[in-house]
């Protein structure tokens, strides 16, 4: 170490003697070197890597669907698919019901959403011997298709050069004939297919819900096979015995985490919510406020709010926010009592088609108990082909006569299911509990059940002024039946219980958002005229929030009136304080109510339209005002309409004929919009 520093000293003296450069060649070579190196490092790393060139990996997509009913149908030798747009599920129990029917004829049949199928297969049916394509399509709203049958609708539209000559076909559609547009979507099919090259082999069946669906689907359904037979040349095997399409599976070792509790999709995504949120997805919105709207009368209004913080909802004013309601736990309890079964076993009904998508009628593995809290509609009036599976089970022969007496054609039939089931209002419970030998296993009876549906109401609220709530307005149902019983109205009873907190716990409601067409202007100095009795209003208080949004912005808006009815001032003008405020600030320009049963003579909404008629004819004929009108659709709608074409006679010097051509003209160019309901 000493000879080491001794030496250093003497080199760097002996440089300061002779006045030699301040670097050695050898410093200078040291210090290029690691100069190089340090750019070469510096360049190494900010040259970008090469993007590796990855494999597609030959995995199979995330769902193992079979998009081609074709060849699944020539896998499972099945010669008829029924095709279902649905929107409430009845669609798609009618579709299940035939494709069970062609066993009975000695052909084989598959239940199909079109959603899930490639549709521009159908051209290739022919490839099938004796095949047969059935739809069952529902009309939804304003004369549109399901959500489901959206896709395969806009292929019809759009494919003109597609060739259907080998495809034979019949359809089946269901609607109400209070809408406007009553069974649109069906009709279009009917003729569309034609029009592509198909054969129609049985008539167009038309069900309207207004009066007996049921009924319609009978009476068509037991004139359609025979023609099916007859022109297949096949006869029937008369084979009416129960047909099964799901097997029981018990499960007594089972962990608790993989049993379904309720959710509608994915397992435990109550647990762990994940967007985006749709009605296979939907999200958990806790209840901010929940409260009761009408100050008296018999009847219970209530307005709920939806906290839909951190959800990344996004919602227009005039949207349906879905809600997926459960069964009273009384009943359930009840239903289980009545059956003698342990409600808390666990089970899964399983396809006995191995092929079918449709796994299980309902989330499985589960319990009855959460089967029929969550998943299973056990208010409504059982169909006939409920009643008529069940009636093997009733020990007493009169009771079973009945029961397939009202599954029947017969015209004594028919008319005993009218009165029995459908005037006296008997859910599943009833027909149980008034046919005391029938005690079906509890696994048939789940499988037989429709599927409990999502509830629609109308957003009232805006999402400028509220952009983190969803606002409702719903009248709670509940009423005495003929035979003495308490029937409530699945959801709105729910919602009614929903407490802000309930035993410290936020209560939550599962949720989503359904887009649609009942819009406000795109130019906010357009007139609106608003026509909303009752809960019809409900839309109409996001309109008017939403327009109130604007003024405060220093935007022009135009003219805004709102036709409000209720049955008595003191009792059910609900919403009151915020209309006379909204009025009072100039956002709403008129505010016209008409309290039905205050005085002797009934005045409704379409009276209050007459009275200011001068006015209203300006705004449409003159200011290109927008009309709206939501509520009732058998009676309401329908009066609102004819006030309208009276006004028009009356006031722009037309025929009836040309006045109600120029209303039809005003829904065509979308200036004429309902959001109604029966």
């Amino acid at each position: 170490m000493t000879d080491m520093e001794a030496d250093t000293t003497t080199h760097t003296e002996a440089l300061v003697d002779e006045e030699e450069p301040l670097f050695s060649n050898l410093d200078l070579f040291l210090f290029s070197l690691i100069a190089g190196l340090v750019i070469y490092w510096f360049m190494s790393r900010k040259k970008p890597e090469p993007i590796p060139e990855f494999k597609k990996l030959d995995t199979p997509a995330p769902t193992t669907r079979e998009t081609s009913f074709i060849e699944k149908m020539k896998k499972t030798s099945k010669n008829i698919i029924v095709f279902y747009g649905s929107q409430t599920g009845t669609g798609e129990e009618f579709a299940n019901r035939l494709s069970k029917d062609a066993q009975r004829y000695g052909m084989k049949g598959m239940a199909a959403d079109p959603e899930e199928y490639d549709m521009g297969e159908l051209s290739r049916l022919s490839e099938i011997p004796n095949s047969l394509a059935i739809f069952c399509m529902a009309t939804y709203g304003e004369g549109d298709p399901t959500d489901n049958a959206q896709d395969f609708y806009d292929w019809l539209q759009e494919n003109d050069d597609e060739d259907l000559s080998g495809l034979n076909y019949t359809v089946f559609a269901l609607g109400n004939k209070t809408y406007e547009h009553y069974n649109a979507m069906g009709k279009y099919v009917d003729k569309r297919l034609e029009e592509l090259g198909a054969k129609r082999i049985f008539d167009l069946g038309m069900g309207d819900d207004d009066g007996n669906l049921e009924e319609d689907f009978i009476s068509w359904r037991e004139q359609f096979w025979p023609a099916v037979c007859e022109h297949f040349g096949v006869e029937a095997l008369g084979d009416e015995s129960s047909i099964r399409q799901y097997e029981l599976k018990e499960h007594t070792d089972i962990n608790m985490n993989k049993v379904y509790s309720g959710e509608i999709g994915r397992l435990k995504s109550f647990e762990v919510q994940k967007p985006p949120f749709d009605s296979k997805n939907p999200f958990l919105a806790h209840v901010s406020v929940n409260r009761k709207l009408n100050k008296a009368g018999d009847r219970y209004l209530m307005h709920l709010e939806l906290d839909i913080t951190g959800s990344k909802i996004r919602y227009e004013s005039g949207d349906h926010v879905a809600v997926f309601p459960t069964n009273d736990s009384g009943l359930v309890n009840k239903l289980g009592q009545v059956l003698g079964v342990d409600l808390d076993v666990v089970i899964s009904l399983n396809n006995l088609d191995e092929e079918s998508n449709k796994k299980h009628p309902f989330p499985c593995p589960t319990t009855y108990r959460t089967a029929l809290t969550h998943y299973l509609d056990i208010t409504h009036p059982p169909r006939t082909n409920v009643l008529y599976e069940l009636a093997q089970y009733a020990s007493d022969p009169k009771e079973q006569e009945n029961m397939r007496k009202m599954a029947s054609s017969s015209p004594e039939g028919k008319a005993l299911y009218q009165s029995w089931v459908l005037d006296s209002c008997r859910n599943i419970l009833a027909v149980l509990e008034d046919f005391s030998s029938l005690k079906p296993p509890i696994d048939h009876l789940c499988e037989l059940l429709p599927r409990l549906q999502a509830r629609y109401y109308s957003i009232a609220s805006s999402s400028k002024v509220h952009p983190n709530s969803i606002h409702i307005c719903a009248v709670v149902v509940e009423y005495e039946t003929k035979t003495g019983r308490t029937n409530k109205g699945v959801a709105t009873n729910w919602l009614k219980n929903k407490l802000i907190t309930d035993n410290g716990h936020k209560s939550t409601v599962p949720m989503y958002i359904r887009k649609s067409q009942f819009r406000l202007p795109f130019k906010a100095t357009n007139p609106v005229i608003m026509i909303g009795p009752g809960t019809g209003i409900a839309p109409f208080m996001g309109f008017i929030q939403e327009r109130g949004w604007f003024k405060e912005q220093g935007k022009e808006v135009g003219e805004t009136a709102m036709f409000f009815g209720c049955r008595h001032k003191n009792e059910d003008y609900i919403y009151q304080e915020e209309l006379e405020e909204a009025e009072k600030t100039g956002v709403l320009t008129q505010l016209n109510v008409a309290f039905s049963r205050d005085q002797d003579q009934k005045v409704y909404v379409q009276h209050l339209l007459k009275k200011n008629k001068e006015d209203i004819w300006k705004l449409i004929h003159t200011e290109n005002a927008h009309i709206y009108v939501c509520g009732d659709a058998r009676y309401m709608a329908k009066d609102v309409q004819t006030a309208f074409y009276e006004i028009a006679e009356e006031l722009g010097g037309m025929t009836r004929t040309q006045a109600t051509d120029y209303i039809k003209k005003l829904m065509t160019k979308g200036r004429y919009s309902q959001d109604v309901w029966s």
